[in-house]
């Protein structure tokens, strides 16, 4: 669930924090005293666009803060899947908006506005003008009615995807392999010649390594010669050498070892370095001895790395993918030998995986089919209690092989009819924005035990609903806020009334500029609010009461 949210610096918000609770948390306030932007600045948290007006003026930056503790599994498995970090079993989203730029972390560690709107997809699921509209496309509808079929359709549209993706491939290197004779005879001619000069190269992995160092030796050798010469007379014992003037060394520190133990430490230290010296002579001098600068090796080495590299030039990098693409030559050539035969088999492939995808799709289609059936009929039975008197809802399944993809070959369509006598037709032809609202509103409650995202915002649910309709809206956000954390701007009494948890947003002037603020209510305050909602220029004591009826009507409706 959603803990808290704090924000700094954003439009007329100076700084406020916000801690939210179980079930349903309402938000309310006067016209303009800044509800959008407590919804702007979720958004904003979850990587919404971010533009540096939003910037409070005279601030360098604005922050929005958002705490996540997610308690579900699911949430849980999904965010390990986006190698996110959690902290104390907390997420905690942050972003911090610049002039031209902004900074977003979880739990710390910087991240993309790509992969801070892909948590927010696993943490919240937000509902506002723009949600409610999609309900009006056929891909959302299939969507819902998979997300309400579960594991059982799940199942088969993860084996539907993998075996679509082979029909597709097959299909497409079906494709690719139709050639005329004329053109299989020059790629083969090619192939084949391509395989005969890399095979007379005898490669051999890491070759190429080897004799660029010995050549690189051999243009070398008399410079190498010069320094290990060198190096060899500064160790020697010839005079001025080091072994020279460690003989010394040693001779002096026995000429007085007799007069203190601890000299005879030093003497067998520098007896080891005597030793290790006299070794490492040795072996330059071995290493001068075979040092000799060879014309055949140095003549071979050239023109073997001549004829890598005209081969790297063509096939490859490496040795490694140059024998890959002799491989595949072969592999061309092995395939226009018998063309037939292989397109054959290319066919017979293409045709198993359709039909076995088709076979697939229609399990769906039938799962899919008979969840159809169910869900409509509870959809039907809430929006009856969202105040849809004689409302009919039906789910139509369209299926054609024509259409078929990895996610099936049905295409689906929500109808429903809002008045006796009419016909059925789909939500775009009928649907109104409240409509749309209550119909969203009753989706939820009935995928509510399916929903893996635990915390609901929604924003203008009560677009173009009153009275009556207003109170079973409210009715089933109680019901849906057992099951979920939701928060709900309003601007309705009725549904007001229905709050677990009530916030008042509020504007007021500060050394002369707006600011605004949010306060969580007491239950009087509540009722002091929702008497405001409902009242005129003045609150007179009728409508307290009135309010404070609302008030314990809801209190009561949750109890059941």
């Amino acid at each position: 669930m959603l803990e808290s949210l704090h924000v700094k610096n954003l439009a007329l918000i100076d700084e406020i924090e916000v801690t939210f609770a179980k079930g349903l948390n309402i938000l309310t306030g006067e016209t303009g005293a800044g509800k959008s932007i407590i919804i702007g600045s979720i958004n904003l948290a979850l990587g919404a666009k971010a533009d540096k007006d939003m910037i409070r003026t005279g601030a360098e930056y604005a922050l929005v803060e958002l705490v996540f503790t997610p308690d579900r599994p699911e949430q849980l498995a999904a965010i390990r899947a986006l190698e996110m970090p959690v902290e104390d079993g907390q997420v905690i989203l942050q972003r911090r908006i610049l002039p031209g730029r902004s900074v977003c972390k979880v739990c710390g560690e910087t991240v993309t506005a790509k992969q801070l709107k892909q948590l927010g997809d696993i943490l919240i699921d937000i509902h506002g003008q723009h949600e409610h509209q999609s309900l009006l496309q056929s891909g959302k509808q299939l969507e819902i009615l998979d997300a309400y079929a579960g594991d059982e359709l799940a199942v088969h549209k993860r084996a539907l995807e993998n075996v679509y993706a082979r029909y597709r491939q097959a299909t497409a290197e079906l494709a690719e392999s139709e050639t005329d004779e004329e053109t299989r005879r020059k790629e083969t001619a090619l192939a084949q010649f391509e395989c005969q000069e890399i095979e007379e190269a005898q490669l051999v992995p890491g070759e190429d390594d080897e004799a660029e160092d010995t050549y690189r030796r051999l243009v070398n050798g008399q410079k190498i010669r010069e320094a290990v010469q060198t190096a060899h007379a500064l160790c020697g014992y010839e005079e001025g050498g080091v072994g020279g003037n460690l003989g010394r060394a040693l001779r002096e520190l026995r000429s007085v070892a007799a007069y203190d133990e601890r000299l005879g430490d030093f003497e067998r230290q520098l007896l080891d370095v005597d030793n290790l010296l006299n070794d490492c002579n040795r072996a330059i001098a071995d290493y001068l001895e075979e040092l000799a600068f060879d014309g055949e090796l140095f003549d071979r080495t050239e023109r073997r790395l001549n004829l890598l590299n005209h081969l790297k030039s063509k096939y490859g990098n490496t040795i490694e993918e140059i024998l890959a693409y002799r491989d595949r030559a072969e592999q061309l050539v092995e395939k226009y030998r018998d063309y037939d035969a292989y397109r054959m088999e290319l066919t017979r492939r293409a045709n198993t995986l359709k039909e076995e995808a088709l076979d697939l799709c229609g399990k769906i289609s039938e799962i899919r089919g008979r969840c159809a059936s169910v869900l409509a009929e509870e959809m039907r039975r809430a929006l009856l209690d969202l105040n849809f008197e004689n409302v009919r809802f039906e789910i139509r399944l369209l299926s054609s092989e024509e259409t078929m993809s990895g996610n099936g070959y049905d295409r689906v369509a929500f109808l429903i009819c809002t008045n006796a006598g009419e016909e059925l037709r789909e939500l775009s032809q009928v649907a109104s924005g409240g409509e749309l609202s209550r119909i969203m509103l009753a989706l939820k409650t009935v995928l509510a035990d399916k929903d893996e995202i635990e915390t609901l915002i929604f924003d203008e649910i009560d677009t173009g609903i009153s009275g009556k309709t207003a109170w079973k809206v409210s009715e089933k956000m109680g019901i849906l806020g057992r099951e979920h954390q939701l928060i709900c701007i309003t601007h309705l009494a009725q549904i007001a009334a229905m709050a677990d948890t009530h916030f008042c947003i509020a504007k007021r002037v500060e050394n002369e500029r707006s600011v605004t603020e949010i306060k969580r209510l007491d239950e009087k305050e509540s009722v002091e609010e929702l008497a405001r909602m409902l009242g005129g220029a003045s609150i007179t004591e009728n409508v307290r009461n009135n309010a404070k009826e609302m008030k314990d009507l809801a209190t009561n409706t949750k109890q059941y």
